[in-house]
Protein backbone atom coordinates (compact mmCIF):
# COMPACT_ATOMS: atom_id res chain seq x y z
CA UNK A 1 0.00 0.00 0.00
CA UNK A 2 1.16 3.51 -0.46
CA UNK A 3 1.42 5.55 2.16
CA UNK A 4 1.89 9.44 1.56
CA UNK A 5 3.27 11.52 4.31
CA UNK A 6 1.94 15.32 4.47
CA UNK A 7 5.56 15.99 5.72
CA UNK A 8 8.83 17.96 4.36
CA UNK A 9 11.82 16.83 2.88
CA UNK A 10 15.00 19.02 2.77
CA UNK A 11 16.23 19.02 -0.09
CA UNK A 12 13.27 18.61 -1.80
CA UNK A 13 12.92 16.07 -4.98
CA UNK A 14 13.27 19.12 -7.66
CA UNK A 15 16.03 20.53 -5.21
CA UNK A 16 18.08 17.49 -5.96
CA UNK A 17 16.99 16.90 -9.80
CA UNK A 18 18.21 20.63 -10.18
CA UNK A 19 21.96 19.62 -10.40
CA UNK A 20 21.55 16.33 -11.14
CA UNK A 21 19.43 16.48 -14.77
CA UNK A 22 22.11 18.53 -16.79
CA UNK A 23 23.76 15.74 -16.84
CA UNK A 24 22.18 13.41 -18.05
CA UNK A 25 22.35 12.55 -21.84
CA UNK A 26 18.74 12.95 -22.62
CA UNK A 27 18.79 16.53 -21.04
CA UNK A 28 17.48 18.86 -23.54
CA UNK A 29 17.99 21.83 -21.69
CA UNK A 30 20.39 24.59 -23.33
CA UNK A 31 23.06 25.21 -20.72
CA UNK A 32 20.95 27.26 -18.42
CA UNK A 33 20.19 25.82 -14.87
CA UNK A 34 16.40 24.06 -14.70
CA UNK A 35 13.24 25.41 -13.67
CA UNK A 36 11.48 22.50 -12.74
CA UNK A 37 7.88 21.95 -11.60
CA UNK A 38 6.13 18.97 -10.71
CA UNK A 39 3.74 17.93 -13.20
CA UNK A 40 2.56 14.64 -12.52
CA UNK A 41 3.16 10.88 -12.55
CA UNK A 42 2.02 7.65 -10.13
CA UNK A 43 3.30 5.39 -8.22
CA UNK A 44 3.78 1.52 -7.38
CA UNK A 45 3.79 -0.53 -4.34
CA UNK A 46 6.79 -2.34 -3.05
CA UNK A 47 5.20 -6.11 -2.33
CA UNK A 48 8.20 -6.04 0.60
CA UNK A 49 7.12 -2.35 1.84
CA UNK A 50 10.55 -0.88 2.26
CA UNK A 51 11.00 1.03 -0.94
CA UNK A 52 9.34 3.58 -1.95
CA UNK A 53 8.39 3.80 -6.00
CA UNK A 54 7.73 6.70 -7.68
CA UNK A 55 7.32 7.46 -11.35
CA UNK A 56 7.54 11.11 -11.50
CA UNK A 57 7.07 14.01 -14.51
CA UNK A 58 8.83 17.40 -14.32
CA UNK A 59 8.60 19.84 -16.78
CA UNK A 60 11.78 22.12 -17.39
CA UNK A 61 10.96 25.53 -18.48
CA UNK A 62 14.38 27.32 -18.63
CA UNK A 63 14.79 27.02 -22.06
CA UNK A 64 12.53 28.47 -25.54
CA UNK A 65 9.67 26.03 -24.79
CA UNK A 66 9.17 23.61 -21.65
CA UNK A 67 10.44 20.09 -21.81
CA UNK A 68 8.27 17.33 -19.64
CA UNK A 69 10.68 14.64 -18.38
CA UNK A 70 9.87 11.41 -16.86
CA UNK A 71 11.84 10.47 -13.91
CA UNK A 72 11.57 7.02 -12.28
CA UNK A 73 12.38 7.56 -8.39
CA UNK A 74 13.44 5.06 -5.73
CA UNK A 75 13.29 6.03 -1.73
CA UNK A 76 15.34 4.14 0.59
CA UNK A 77 16.53 4.10 3.72
CA UNK A 78 20.13 2.97 3.49
CA UNK A 79 22.40 2.67 0.30
CA UNK A 80 21.83 0.38 -2.62
CA UNK A 81 24.99 -1.48 -3.03
CA UNK A 82 26.39 -1.28 -6.35
CA UNK A 83 23.99 1.12 -7.34
CA UNK A 84 26.42 4.63 -6.49
CA UNK A 85 26.04 5.61 -10.50
CA UNK A 86 22.10 5.69 -9.73
CA UNK A 87 22.10 7.89 -6.43
CA UNK A 88 20.80 11.09 -6.96
CA UNK A 89 21.22 12.09 -3.48
CA UNK A 90 19.46 11.79 0.18
CA UNK A 91 17.06 13.96 2.05
CA UNK A 92 15.83 14.14 5.19
CA UNK A 93 12.30 13.17 5.16
CA UNK A 94 10.05 14.54 7.97
CA UNK A 95 8.71 11.53 9.37
CA UNK A 96 10.78 9.02 7.97
CA UNK A 97 14.18 10.35 8.40
CA UNK A 98 17.21 10.36 6.07
CA UNK A 99 16.11 8.45 2.60
CA UNK A 100 18.68 7.43 -0.43
CA UNK A 101 16.95 8.58 -3.40
CA UNK A 102 17.80 7.41 -7.11
CA UNK A 103 17.39 7.21 -10.59
CA UNK A 104 14.79 3.95 -10.63
CA UNK A 105 15.94 2.05 -13.78
CA UNK A 106 19.12 1.46 -11.12
CA UNK A 107 16.67 -0.11 -8.17
CA UNK A 108 15.53 -3.54 -8.74
CA UNK A 109 12.80 -3.22 -6.73
CA UNK A 110 11.60 -0.42 -9.22
CA UNK A 111 12.57 -2.59 -12.50
CA UNK A 112 10.20 -5.46 -11.43
CA UNK A 113 7.59 -3.91 -9.90
CA UNK A 114 7.89 -1.82 -13.49
CA UNK A 115 7.92 -5.45 -15.61
CA UNK A 116 5.25 -6.06 -13.07
CA UNK A 117 3.42 -3.58 -14.77
CA UNK A 118 3.40 -4.10 -18.16
CA UNK A 119 2.45 -7.51 -17.72
CA UNK A 120 -0.54 -6.81 -15.85
CA UNK A 121 0.70 -7.58 -13.02
CA UNK A 122 0.76 -4.61 -10.58
CA UNK A 123 -1.80 -1.43 -10.00
CA UNK A 124 -0.63 1.45 -10.75
CA UNK A 125 -1.51 4.09 -7.42
CA UNK A 126 -1.79 7.77 -7.20
CA UNK A 127 0.82 10.11 -6.61
CA UNK A 128 0.22 12.05 -3.84
CA UNK A 129 -2.90 9.75 -2.41
CA UNK A 130 -2.23 7.18 -0.05
CA UNK A 131 -3.89 3.35 -1.13
CA UNK A 132 -5.61 5.21 -3.59
CA UNK A 133 -5.23 3.61 -7.26
CA UNK A 134 -4.39 5.47 -10.20
CA UNK A 135 -7.01 4.05 -13.30
CA UNK A 136 -5.51 7.12 -15.49
CA UNK A 137 -2.51 4.78 -16.10
CA UNK A 138 -3.04 2.19 -18.49
CA UNK A 139 -1.09 -1.28 -19.23
CA UNK A 140 -1.07 -3.09 -23.15
CA UNK A 141 0.23 -6.38 -22.77
CA UNK A 142 0.31 -8.75 -26.25
CA UNK A 143 1.95 -11.99 -24.77
CA UNK A 144 5.55 -11.63 -24.11
CA UNK A 145 6.02 -14.72 -22.60
CA UNK A 146 5.19 -14.02 -19.25
CA UNK A 147 8.26 -13.40 -16.70
CA UNK A 148 7.67 -12.91 -12.72
CA UNK A 149 11.10 -12.12 -11.43
CA UNK A 150 14.26 -9.97 -12.69
CA UNK A 151 17.86 -11.83 -11.64
CA UNK A 152 19.66 -9.15 -13.15
CA UNK A 153 19.76 -6.02 -15.09
CA UNK A 154 21.79 -3.60 -17.24
CA UNK A 155 20.98 0.18 -17.59
CA UNK A 156 22.17 2.04 -20.56
CA UNK A 157 20.75 5.90 -21.84
CA UNK A 158 20.69 7.68 -24.67
CA UNK A 159 19.22 10.97 -25.88
CA UNK A 160 15.41 9.94 -25.71
CA UNK A 161 15.37 7.00 -22.95
CA UNK A 162 17.09 4.73 -21.27
CA UNK A 163 17.15 0.86 -21.60
CA UNK A 164 16.78 -1.46 -19.08
CA UNK A 165 17.98 -5.28 -20.20
CA UNK A 166 16.74 -8.28 -17.71
CA UNK A 167 17.06 -11.38 -17.11
CA UNK A 168 14.10 -12.95 -15.98
CA UNK A 169 12.63 -15.76 -14.09
CA UNK A 170 8.90 -17.44 -14.52
CA UNK A 171 8.09 -18.75 -18.14
CA UNK A 172 11.42 -20.59 -19.22
CA UNK A 173 10.44 -18.92 -22.89
CA UNK A 174 10.59 -14.91 -21.48
CA UNK A 175 14.71 -15.43 -20.91
CA UNK A 176 15.87 -11.87 -21.77
CA UNK A 177 13.65 -8.96 -22.00
CA UNK A 178 13.97 -4.93 -22.77
CA UNK A 179 12.48 -2.25 -20.77
CA UNK A 180 12.82 1.11 -22.60
CA UNK A 181 12.27 3.80 -20.44
CA UNK A 182 11.01 7.36 -21.99
CA UNK A 183 12.82 10.32 -20.41
CA UNK A 184 11.68 13.03 -23.10
CA UNK A 185 8.07 12.80 -22.73
CA UNK A 186 6.21 14.42 -26.11
CA UNK A 187 2.49 14.38 -26.28
CA UNK A 188 1.00 11.76 -28.28
CA UNK A 189 3.86 9.72 -27.74
CA UNK A 190 3.92 5.95 -28.39
CA UNK A 191 6.87 4.37 -28.37
CA UNK A 192 8.46 1.60 -30.44
CA UNK A 193 6.23 -0.17 -32.82
CA UNK A 194 7.15 -3.67 -32.11
CA UNK A 195 7.34 -3.58 -28.01
CA UNK A 196 4.78 -6.47 -26.99
CA UNK A 197 3.31 -4.18 -23.73
CA UNK A 198 3.81 -0.59 -22.60
CA UNK A 199 2.27 2.10 -20.19
CA UNK A 200 0.59 5.12 -20.66
CA UNK A 201 -0.15 7.72 -18.16
CA UNK A 202 -0.51 11.40 -18.34
CA UNK A 203 0.83 14.84 -17.13
CA UNK A 204 0.14 18.73 -17.45
CA UNK A 205 2.11 21.15 -18.51
CA UNK A 206 2.83 24.52 -16.86
CA UNK A 207 -0.24 26.48 -18.47
CA UNK A 208 -2.86 23.96 -17.55
CA UNK A 209 -2.88 21.69 -20.79
CA UNK A 210 -3.19 17.67 -20.70
CA UNK A 211 -0.99 15.28 -22.08
CA UNK A 212 -0.40 11.30 -22.59
CA UNK A 213 2.45 9.57 -23.82
CA UNK A 214 3.71 5.96 -23.32
CA UNK A 215 6.42 6.07 -20.15
CA UNK A 216 7.51 3.07 -20.79
CA UNK A 217 7.64 -0.17 -23.26
CA UNK A 218 8.51 -4.07 -23.05
CA UNK A 219 9.84 -6.09 -25.89
CA UNK A 220 11.38 -9.78 -25.82
CA UNK A 221 15.21 -9.58 -26.73
CA UNK A 222 16.02 -12.81 -27.25
CA UNK A 223 17.11 -16.26 -24.06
Amino acid sequence: MSIIHRTTMAPTKLELLTPWLPAQPWYRGSGDEPVLSRTGGFRLDDPQGEVGIEFMVTTDESGGRPVSYHIPLTYRAAPLEGAEEGLIGTSEHGVLGKRWIYDGTHDPVLVAELLALLQGRAEPQAQSVSDTPDPSVTARFDGVPLATGVVSATVTSGPDDTRVTVDTTGSPSAGRLTIQVTRVLEPGGTGPADAAGHVTAGWHSPDGGEARAVFAALSNTGI
